[in-house]
């Protein structure tokens, strides 16, 4: 029999027996007990995961916020980044197709195509490099298609970031290069959701490609220009209206920890989750597009 322990960056673990408790530590085949100072440097070590983590959401955030036309329409950046990175090497090219190809059937699963998928604009088939990552560049650079743009990265540690424009959507289709279009402001639900879907479906992918367990994933939605930005559900009906939005002067950055190789199932429930979250900030109460089965599989 083989036990495998996976690593951790919360330790020390701690046994409670009563009112005492004890940091057992492996010693080779023993099991001791630390010392104060050995408590003491775990939990540094700790802070330091912790620290370094929200640093590397950070950098990952400011990088695919940078350069977005977000004075004229709103923009989602959503980053992740698996809190204990494998030392591996470079992912290939032809690794990254896959995991876009993986990616992009996940995407599908978890919100169907009721709205727009960012993965579906940029250039699945040919990864750009990057510095320490490959790029997907988007295909959405027409004038009739600019509307849906979108951009994303795969990293060499395992991170992936997503930016993509949910702002001034089309509205109303009228030809091939015409329609009606939101304002900048003007997000709906459905694109938040499509972009939560495919974020995480490249969290899903990465994580089976380079056995990455947990990330910590940030959503934000960029809007600098006039006006607050508003998210606009849609009705059992398709149609969008906005009498239950709230108006968002500042979109606060959603931030939570996703284990990427939970079942599928339970998975499936995080992405419902996180998306609840990106929605709710807006007043809107439901998630229409990303509906999981029930947990006791009824559904």
């Amino acid at each position: 029999m083989v036990v495998e322990i996976p690593a951790s960056v919360d330790g020390p673990h701690l046994i409670y027996r009563h009112d005492y408790f004890g940091a057992p530590v492996r010693n080779d085949a023993d099991t001791v007990w630390m010392k104060e100072r050995q408590i003491e440097a775990m939990y540094r070590a700790r802070f330091d995961e912790r620290r370094h983590a929200t640093e590397a959401l950070d950098s990952l955030f400011t990088e695919a916020a940078a350069g977005r036309d977000s004075r004229k329409r709103a923009w989602l950046i959503a980053v992740a980044h698996p809190r204990l990175p494998l030392v591996r090497e470079r992912l290939t090219r032809d690794q990254a197709q896959k995991v876009m190809s993986k990616a992009e059937s996940l995407a599908l699963m978890y919100a169907g195509r009721g709205g727009v998928h960012p993965l579906e604009s940029v250039d699945r088939l040919n990864p750009r490099p990057g510095l320490r990552r490959w790029v997907l560049v988007s295909t959405a650079a027409a004038a009739f298609s600019r509307w849906k743009e979108a951009w994303a990265t795969i990293h060499h540690d395992g991170s992936v970031t997503l930016a993509a424009a949910v702002g001034g959507h089309r509205r109303a289709a009228s030809g091939a290069e015409g329609g009606e279009f939101f304002e900048g402001r003007h997000v709906e639900s459905s694109a938040i959701e499509c972009s939560i879907a495919d974020v995480m479906a490249l969290v899903r992918a990465t994580a089976d490609l380079t056995g990455a367990g947990e990330y910590d994933v940030r959503v934000g939605v960029e809007w600098a220009g006039e006006g607050p930005l508003t998210i606009l559900p849609r009705d059992t009906m398709g149609f969008v209206y906005d009498e239950v939005s709230t108006p968002l002067h500042r979109y606060t950055p959603v931030e939570t920890t996703v284990n990427a190789v939970a079942s599928d199932l339970d998975f499936f429930w995080q992405v419902h989750d996180l998306a609840q979250d990106c929605v709710n900030q807006g007043g809107v109460s439901n998630v229409l597009m990303i509906r999981p089965p029930e947990r006791d599989g009824s559904a």
